[in-house]
């Protein structure tokens, strides 16, 4: 008797745990679905005010653009920051005065583009096609540019510190390339490196067997060595 009386108040307390245990997890799990339910209505009202702003903190639009048809199109004084414009068609479009600051403009067409004045500091523009672009005045501090082509483009005034290119397309610019960025105050003959025989004026560290000179033409401090007559045009 007295077994079974024990047994049964086993029972009775452990079916009192289950009940408290589950009404534990739906109180928690009631709890979380509403704060879930404040944090989607907090996000979406956050996703909308970034918009509205172009970008997180008002500091870029992270707009997408890629594979656009964005031929003649007209964006100037704009804020394209953290943009992706991989693989655009941006043949003969006016960017002018508009930011860039870490956009992405890998393969996208730019033929005949206008950036006057733009800032495409810090962007990825390797493969892209800029065949007679208009760069015055632009600014395309440590932007890289691996396996681009500048053909023809107008870099008056353009400052390219700290960009990367390729050595061959660093001597074509080099053999024109004139004028002093208002903005930065740095010539662009200085800014591409030209005349330039340090070994770290020579293009692109990704890509050192399209880049760097034969070695035959540095000497043993790493230089060009004038002797060979091969090094930069000055």
């Amino acid at each position: 008797m007295s077994i079974e009386f024990e047994s049964s108040q086993f029972d009775f307390y452990r079916r009192s745990e289950v009940k408290s245990w589950k009404s534990l997890v739906s109180s928690a799990l009631a709890a979380a679905v509403i704060t879930l339910g404040c944090d989607m209505s907090a996000l979406a009202d956050l996703n909308k005010f970034e918009a509205d702003v172009r970008g997180e903190f008002g500091i870029g639009s992270a707009a997408q653009f890629g594979s656009a048809d964005l031929r003649k199109a007209v964006h100037v004084n704009e804020n394209f920051r953290r943009a992706n414009f991989t693989s655009a068609d941006m043949r003969e479009s006016d960017f002018s005065g508009s930011t860039f600051n870490g956009a992405y403009l890998e393969k996208a067409v730019a033929y005949k583009a206008n950036f006057t004045g733009a800032d495409l500091s810090d962007t990825l523009m390797d493969r892209m096609v800029l065949n007679e672009a208009n760069l015055t005045n632009a600014i395309l501090v440590r932007t890289v540019l691996t396996r681009s082509d500048l053909g023809r483009a107008v870099i008056e005034g353009a400052d390219f510190s700290d960009a990367v290119l390729d050595l061959t397309q660093k001597q074509a610019l080099c053999k024109y390339a004139s004028g002093t960025n208002p903005t930065t105050g740095v010539s662009t003959r200085t800014s591409l490196g030209c005349g330039n025989s340090r070994r770290n004026a020579y293009g692109s560290p990704s890509s050192p067997l399209l880049s760097a000179p034969p070695p035959k033409l540095l000497d043993r401090d790493g230089f060009c060595d004038d002797a060979t007559g091969l090094c930069d045009a000055k």
